[in-house]
């Protein structure tokens, strides 16, 4: 469709992403295949935010799964990335150098051992009821909505749409203002700041996103288990937060690297062995190594 050859070839491929858990498994092998072939057919002359609308492409249309393009956007570019997906097919991506040692902190990704393959409905809910929201006040994304018409409409809304999608449209306009803030104190090297806002970030997203638990067995909540040991290691100090898409999968903690060690194990003393994994940013995202 987009006007480029393609072709067959075999692969073997290897990998050490968990997969399930939110750590962009899919939008990896999504993107590692659209490297292949723009490499193999099309001279490599795609850039990588066009081998990133491929590799959504085929997410959304093939794997079933109604997810935005930030997963594929992360795979192809690399590093730390900000994305403004206005224009779907011509995305807004600016990059971060971000070496967590030199800020003195480290990212643990906690495994909660319970995969998420099979909770695409829940995920689709999200994007469903907050585009219901918005087009109940006259438009089709809650972005283009003036926050104050939203809380002026609330009493309707809840009427209308329910009350957790009202909750998590309240996420979105909390999220949407958090997250130039966050951008500026990575830009700053203000890593308290940026701390603070993913502790926010990070509880706004179990309280009014609801994406900690499915809640279809509400005595399951490995996530938030999870959360809960991560925040009494951490003190107060770092961040902890649900990452990827969440109800299952990986929560993410941003660890002083004082307290890094005694995280770890007591992490894994409290939830299990090899649930802890400490991650490093790979500043280049998909390459061609050998030609």
């Amino acid at each position: 469709q987009m006007g480029r050859a393609i072709g067959g070839f075999d692969a073997y491929t290897t990998t050490n992403v968990l997969r399930g858990r939110g750590l962009s498994s899919s939008a990896a092998f999504e993107v590692l295949v659209a490297s292949i072939m723009n490499h193999l057919y099309c001279a490599g002359s795609l850039t990588p935010v066009q081998t990133a609308l491929a590799a959504h492409y085929a997410e959304n249309c093939f794997f079933g799964k109604p997810s935005g393009l930030l997963d594929q956007l992360s795979c192809a570019v690399g590093g730390v990335i900000e994305a403004d997906i206005r224009d779907p097919e011509s995305p807004l991506v600016r990059r971060f150098p971000l070496d967590l040692a030199q800020r003195g902190c480290a990212l643990c990704m906690l495994d909660d051992q319970v995969s998420h393959a099979d909770l695409v409905e829940d995920f689709a809910a999200i994007p469903r009821e907050m585009g219901e929201v918005a087009r109940c006040l006259g438009r089709q994304f809650l972005r283009d909505v003036r926050y104050e018409t939203f809380l002026e409409a609330i009493p309707r809304l809840r009427s209308l749409c329910g009350d957790r999608a009202v909750l998590r449209a309240y996420h979105f306009f909390q999220e949407d203002r958090r997250v130039p803030l966050q951008c500026q104190a990575l830009e700053e090297g203000d890593m308290e700041a940026f701390f603070r806002l993913a502790r926010q970030s990070g509880r706004s997203s179990f309280m009014f996103l609801q994406n900690a638990s499915n809640y279809r067995d509400s005595a399951a909540q490995p996530l938030a288990v999870l959360q809960a040991l991560a925040e009494e290691l951490l003190g107060g100090r770092g961040a902890v937060r649900v990452h990827g898409g969440g109800f299952a999968g990986t929560v993410a903690a941003f660890v002083p690297l004082d307290l890094l060690e005694g995280f770890v194990q007591g992490m894994e003393a409290m939830a299990g062995r090899g649930i802890c994994h400490v991650l490093n940013f790979r500043s280049t995202g998909a390459a061609l190594l050998v030609n």
